[in-house]
């Protein structure tokens, strides 16, 4: 899978080397203020130069064809517009921004766009954004008020309970997919590698449910 990394520090640099041992292309979009200077030689080659919002540098840093994209410049504002840029304009299945400063996170949040707040800027953490596949509709309940959703277990989540996705009234795991089977699961049951998670969710709180599952 192809990657988009807007911003060459820290936390961009540890992102590339994280993706590119899992096995995925990555590129880097920088204009000069990261630390592309300081790059090792494996991700020197993986580096466009330009404009962080300019529209022929992501083109060439192979926004169109992109499965993901991470904002993770030193400035907010920057990360929120480069992400709404990506979602809306360029069509980027997986887009995450960082986040410094935690009292934006409500209004990011409103404008659709994932964030990733200092707490939790460990570099798997936004790999596992970016890697986690979107759920699936398989029902919707009465006049659309709730959903049947599944989705692959994030690997983050493995050996956690079932009640760590459990909002009392709003989210449920129903059951869980393994190894061929289905298990209906108690609160006290572990998520496994490769689990199907079936989730019972309603319609207003599945950007909860969302949000609980990128910060595992």
């Amino acid at each position: 899978m192809r990657y988009v990394i807007v911003g060459c520090g820290r936390m961009g640099v540890g992102l590339a080397l994280a993706l590119r041992r899992a096995g995925h292309d990555v590129v880097f979009v920088d204009d000069g203020s990261g630390a592309a200077e300081e790059l090792e030689p494996s991700l020197c080659g993986r580096l466009v130069a330009g404009g962080c919002f300019d529209r022929d540098t992501l083109i060439r840093a192979g926004i169109e064809q992109a499965d993901g994209l991470a904002a993770v410049t030193e400035s907010d504002e920057t990360n929120v517009v480069i992400a709404r840029l990506a979602r809306l304009v360029f069509l980027v299945p997986r887009v995450v921004a960082g986040l410094h400063e935690p009292q934006n996170a409500e209004l990011y949040h409103r404008l659709g766009v994932q964030v990733v707040a200092p707490h939790d800027w460990a570099v798997n953490r936004i790999v596992d954004v970016l890697l986690y596949s979107e759920s699936e509709v398989l029902a919707s309940l009465g006049n659309g008020q709730a959903e049947i959703v599944s989705f692959p277990v994030p690997p983050l989540l493995e050996g956690r309970k079932t009640q760590y996705l459990t909002v009392f009234g709003e989210v449920h795991v129903v059951a869980v997919g393994r190894q061929g089977r289905i298990i209906l699961p108690s609160s006290e049951t572990a998520f496994m590698r490769d689990d199907i998670v079936y989730v019972a969710v309603l319609r207003e709180s599945s950007e909860r449910l969302r949000s609980i599952l990128a910060l595992t």
